[in-house]
């Protein structure tokens, strides 16, 4: 299974892998690959910036997540979603607090 990675600009470190089943037969014309997102999901996440192209069948094992879960969701419903690390999320959810804070009270 190949598939395309994005990270998009509100989610710091988070990654959406999409799946591409008939690559390399599929590049032929230009399509949106992130349509296969729900719509207000993909329009919650900012602009998208494509990371890189992965050949999972020939990648023995992933960084942060779990092939077979990545793989799961690939054909069952044409995408993943890799969230950060636990610390990353509340690092970025107390970075937005203060923020909050700030523009309130300024």
């Amino acid at each position: 299974m190949h598939c395309d990675i994005y990270k998009f600009s509100k989610h710091d470190d988070m990654y959406v892998y999409i799946a591409r089943p008939d690559y390399p037969d599929d590049t032929e014309t230009v399509r949106d690959w992130l349509s296969v997102l729900p719509k207000d999901f993909r329009a919650s996440l900012g602009t998208s910036k494509f990371v890189m192209h992965l050949d999972l069948d020939a990648t023995e094992r992933l960084a942060r997540v779990d092939k077979a879960e990545v793989l799961e969701k690939l054909e069952s419903q044409g995408y993943y979603v890799q969230m950060p690390p636990a610390d990353v999320m509340l690092k970025q959810a107390k970075l937005r607090a203060l923020e909050m804070q700030d523009s309130k009270y300024h």
